[in-house]
């Protein structure tokens, strides 16, 4: 198969990786209560850690994160570069709005996390470097990983990753469109802090 060829089949591959709904499988499998039941809703590990399970919660960062760095690292061996990118596209739509689950997923920022270290690995150091900056600063997972994403993009655009950085703009836009609710509750002042009791 041509490297062309390919581009729409690396697309579905990153959508299917991307899809699997790891907090839902983990904690099903642990016997909690539907994770899609509490809290947000959603499938990602924030969520996950509201059952109260640490463990869990850091196995479903891990294979949410992991599923990310699978499609761009199988999708770039078989197409290439482009193939790559649209695959790390795909995880990141899979996950957020996965066909198994009536399109509600995560909000992204482990998959985030995951395709950086796929495509090109150093960054995601750099996210997680300003996410744990900004989060001991001023205590939000949700405003760390809003910064992180922002700043990302644009660092990559400055050192010469001009096809990244536009992949990345594209899914920054993304995560603040799931963060929409997080903002509104910034701006109000009413978002959870990170260990803060409920």
């Amino acid at each position: 198969m041509g490297s062309e060829a390919m581009l729409p089949v690396a697309l579905l591959i990153g959508y299917l990786l991307g899809s699997i709904p790891f907090g839902l499988i983990l904690t099903k499998l642990a016997g909690t209560q539907d994770l899609r039941s509490i809290g947000s809703g959603n499938i990602g590990a924030t969520n996950v850690l509201r059952t109260g399970r640490k463990g869990l919660a850091a196995a479903t960062l891990l294979g949410d994160a992991l599923k990310g760095t699978a499609a761009v690292i199988i999708a770039g061996y078989l197409g290439g570069p482009n193939a790559a990118m649209l695959a790390g596209l795909g995880a990141f739509l899979g996950h957020l709005f996965p066909v198994w689950l009536k399109f509600r997923g995560g909000k992204g920022v482990a998959v985030y996390i995951g395709i950086l270290i796929g495509l090109l690995w150093p960054y995601a150091i750099f996210f997680c470097l300003v996410w744990l900056a900004t989060a001991f600063a001023f205590r939000y997972s949700s405003l760390a990983a809003l910064v992180a994403s922002v700043l990302t993009p644009i660092v990559l655009w400055a050192f010469g990753h001009t096809a990244l950085a536009a992949l990345f703009a594209l899914l920054t836009l993304l995560l603040i469109y799931m963060h929409r609710e997080n903002i509104r509750r910034l701006q109000a002042g009413t978002e959870s802090k990170i260990g803060a009791k409920k």
